[in-house]
């Protein structure tokens, strides 16, 4: 395959989610032919009408694919498409590349990678930090860890989709990163929702402080943007609530497996998953803003 351009790989992209989405709009627009599945098919009729071959199910995806893309929500829904009924394994052909992109936690990682490669496949894990507007623009930055062999054959894909690509050794390191980044956000999101609730609270002006931290070494450019989101109650869903409270859990069993503790990440758990309960899920994480604090 590393001989070949892009107009002769076929891509079998699976998931067309938030982030999967732009990442297979990003791929047809480089000239991709890319075979697209999702559990709801109004998705793969949007990218069908931009050159995409729409697949019934993730068996007829795969089908004469050179590389398997999965971008979905969680292990269970990757583990259903490679397994489940009509699933991606049972057409895979051998020498496919396999290349798991979602954050779907260790213990998922290690179950799909035995099975691809059980079918003669070869696993990459390589799950991305970015959300919605970096994917749309080809700017994630993509966390690859598998063999040395196949990265000739992918760094053209993996140029597609993002700004920089981290080769971090074997398979499964990529999705332990991925763990380490998204504590980082959590934690920081949290941050940034109690410190506005903080100025409030003692009667200043928390755009100014937003300001002053804009213009100071400790404000962070993805903490001062969330910050003026949540000053203006945009909650436009670019990395969904729902979504951020799975990679804090995924990453607290992570830690729980090392023999490590995150009290600070063990300790905003609750109120994340209050404010799904209440219906909030599907936006944007910085709308923890209005449950910090109650």
């Amino acid at each position: 395959m590393s001989s070949q351009g892009t107009n002769d790989v076929t891509i079998a992209f699976l998931g067309l989610g938030q982030m999967g989405m732009p990442m297979a709009t990003r791929l047809l627009s480089a000239g991709y032919r890319v075979q697209v599945w999702n559990r709801s098919t109004e998705r793969v009729n949007e990218l069908v009408a931009l050159g995409a071959v729409g697949a019934s199910t993730p068996s007829h995806a795969v089908s004469d694919a050179h590389v398997v893309i999965t971008m979905l929500a969680d292990g269970p829904a990757t583990d259903a498409a490679a397994h489940g009924a009509n699933g991606a394994l049972a057409t895979l052909g051998p020498g496919a590349i396999w290349l798991q992109m979602g954050t779907i936690g260790l213990d998922w990682t290690d179950r799909v990678r035995h099975s691809v490669e059980a079918a003669g496949a070869v696993y990459v894990d390589a799950p991305v930090s970015g959300s919605v507007g970096p994917a749309a623009s080809g700017q994630l930055v993509i966390l690859a860890s598998g063999p040395d062999e196949v990265r000739a054959a992918v760094t053209p894909i993996f140029g597609a989709l993002g700004r920089h690509t981290f080769w971090l050794g074997a398979a499964g390191a990529g999705s332990r990163a991925k763990l380490v980044l998204n504590n980082w956000l959590v934690d920081l999101v949290e941050m940034v929702a109690e410190s506005l609730k903080l100025s409030e609270a003692l009667g200043l002006d928390p755009r100014e402080i937003v300001e002053i931290l804009a213009d100071a070494p400790l404000g962070s450019p993805y903490g001062v943007t969330k910050a003026r989101s949540m000053l203006d109650g945009d909650f436009t869903p670019n990395f969904s609530l729902k979504y951020a409270l799975k990679d804090a859990l995924l990453t607290l069993e992570a830690a729980r497996g090392v023999s490590l503790d995150l009290p600070l990440t063990e300790s905003l758990i609750a109120t994340w998953q209050g404010a799904v309960a209440d219906g909030a899920g599907d936006l944007d994480l910085s709308v923890i803003y209005r449950y910090v604090a109650e």
